[in-house]
């Protein structure tokens, strides 16, 4: 027997409407043939009043049931191209900020541990402590995205993750550095789970391959870039705190593209807003309400217990949710164990200076660059999956570089432990860090390109427990690099992440042959027979329509049981 999505699942096929010619009158957007009446005085032509195209009654029992009209201008989805990639770039772009401020400390440790009497594992916590805010941040700014919008979290939670940078650039002690690096990556990591809902609110699956890669290979680059630029700027006479100084400017700069170019994007924040906008037109007499907020408590308390939970409820009880977010934890740690690897491996046992020693990751630089320009083609396999489909979204598709990555990455991690050791030369493991960082970027991109078609409305929540768990891990993994290199030696201690990785390669395999089957037996993921049909034009008002009518006859799931 058939099953079909989550009541509210189907919600958003709304916002791909099939856009129509519109023209405007005062405030209002009317479809072309509407019907224009006279004001009372018969002087003029006016629009039909805005319940006369919405359903209900406006009273508190039925209220006016807010929905975008066909061709809707403010619908993110009919937004034009070029603002669509205009605000892709800035998302990509703090992704890229609060992931390059988590590695750029890591190059002045020698001489900020000498400086301010530092241990080596008290000064990689400086690392550990920001990834963790990673993992802190997205269980409150996800929340509070929903009932406020992704605008604000991102302008707010920007600012103050750039003043945050003030306290290792001014800071004379170990305790204020440690504090302030906590409480920089909790206030930074609004874009790690925020910023893909905001892609899939402008982007419909057909088109957000390279949008989505984008923002997923963001996170990987700016580790990569950051132990270059610290580790030559404490090396100047700037010494390292110059290099707080530059996380600072480089944040600034990325809160202020924020405040000037990414507007709201979340569609149920922005039909409640023209619902409270039509109920205020009205004196208070009318009550609209947005078909997403129709029988949900919308108080800040309500959402915080249903949406803080839902990332580690969907661990729990979300097989793909729980073995990606494995997954994505052990190749994103990985990468953080090479900050304390790396000066283990390059600058303890081969003379490597800190800026040379930064370079060493150029090797994966250029991996993550090579995985990014698949994502062209990765795009045309999808679609190829659609064709054969009958162009309906096949959220498995998505899986193929995934598939390549899982082989690639425990080869480049075995490459790199045993030719780590002199006299191989320094070029050798270098060049290991090619394979590593593409299939770092290409497992990374299909893998939520995954979450976000299987999810729907729900991948910012499923999103948000990938980055949870790889956050917790990858603060993990610097602390226990370097003691396990003291013991074992680099071979071996790399070796460990090696079988790790092999372990999760059969992964992006059971999801090919068996996610269907498995979300089918979702309560929150998109079911076959409910997955959306994804072409290069939204369906007609009709045919969404004609889905909603048929969802009617499913019971809903009521969200606040989670």
């Amino acid at each position: 027997m058939a099953t079909s999505v989550p009541m509210s699942q189907t919600t958003t096929l709304h916002a791909t409407d099939e856009e129509a010619p519109h023209f405007h009158v005062g405030r209002v957007s009317v479809p072309f043939g509407s019907t224009m009446h006279k004001d009372a005085g018969g002087e003029s032509p006016s629009v039909s009043q805005p319940w006369q195209k919405y359903p209900g009654k406006g009273t508190h029992e039925d209220p006016y049931i807010v929905d975008w009209d066909i061709g809707d201008a403010e619908n993110p989805y009919n937004w034009s191209r070029t603002r669509k990639w205009a605000i892709t770039a800035q998302l990509a772009t703090s992704t890229f900020t609060v992931s390059f401020c988590s590695s750029c400390y890591s190059g002045g440790l020698t001489s900020m541990s000498k400086e301010l009497h530092m241990s080596q594992v008290l000064a990689i916590l400086g690392v550990s402590l920001y990834v963790l805010g990673f993992g802190l941040g997205p269980l409150l700014f996800a929340p509070l995205g929903e009932l406020y919008g992704r605008r604000i979290v991102f302008v707010i939670t920007g600012s103050i993750f750039t003043l945050f940078h003030l306290g290792g650039a001014l800071g004379h002690n170990a305790a204020t550095i440690l504090v302030t690096r906590l409480f920089a990556g909790t206030f930074g990591s609004a874009p790690l789970t925020n910023a893909g809902g905001a892609l899939s609110d402008m982007w419909i699956p057909r088109e957000r391959g390279f949008a989505s890669s984008l923002y997923s290979t963001a996170p990987w680059m700016g580790p990569v870039l950051g132990p270059i630029v610290g580790g030559w700027v404490s090396e100047t006479r700037l010494g390292w705190r110059f290099s707080f100084w530059i996380m600072f400017i480089v944040s600034a700069l990325n809160a202020l593209a924020c405040i000037f170019i990414t507007p709201e994007t979340f569609g149920p924040v922005l039909l409640r807003r023209r619902a409270r906008k039509l109920t205020k037109a009205s004196g208070g007499d009318v009550v609209y309400t947005s078909r997403h907020d129709l029988n949900r408590s919308q108080t800040l308390a309500s959402i915080l217990k249903r949406d803080m939970g839902r990332p580690f409820y969907f661990l729990v009880t979300e097989p793909i949710v729980l073995l990606l977010s494995i997954y994505i934890a052990i190749a994103y740690a990985t990468l953080y164990a090479f900050f304390a690897a790396f000066p283990i491996v390059f600058q303890e046992h081969r003379g490597f200076s800190a800026g040379q020693g930064g370079l060493a990751f150029l090797g994966i630089g250029v991996g993550n660059l090579i995985g990014l320009s698949l994502a062209p083609i990765a795009t045309r396999w999808y679609w190829r999956a659609m064709d054969r489909n009958n162009g309906q979204t096949i959220p498995e598709a998505r899986l193929y570089l995934p598939m390549i990555g899982g082989i690639t990455l425990p080869i480049s991690l075995f490459w790199f432990a045993w030719t780590s050791d002199p006299p191989i030369p320094w070029i050798v493991p270098v060049l290991a860090g090619i394979p590593f960082g593409f299939a770092c970027a290409i497992i990374m991109q299909g893998l939520t390109q995954y979450l976000m078609d299987a999810y729907g409305i729900y991948c910012a929540s499923a999103i948000a427990s990938t980055v949870v768990t790889r956050s917790v891990v990858a603060a993990v993994f610097p602390v226990i690099s370097s003691p396990m290199y003291a013991r074992l030696g680099d071979a071996w201690a790399c070796s460990i992440f090696a079988f790790l990785a092999a372990a999760c390669m059969p992964v992006p395999y059971v999801f090919y042959k068996y996610g269907p089957w498995v979300r089918g037996k979702s309560t929150f993921a998109l079911h076959d027979d409910a997955l959306p049909q994804a072409r290069t034009e939204p369906p007609s008002r009709g045919e969404v329509d004609k889905k909603d009518d048929s969802a009617t006859t499913e019971k809903p799931v009521r969200q606040d049981q989670v």
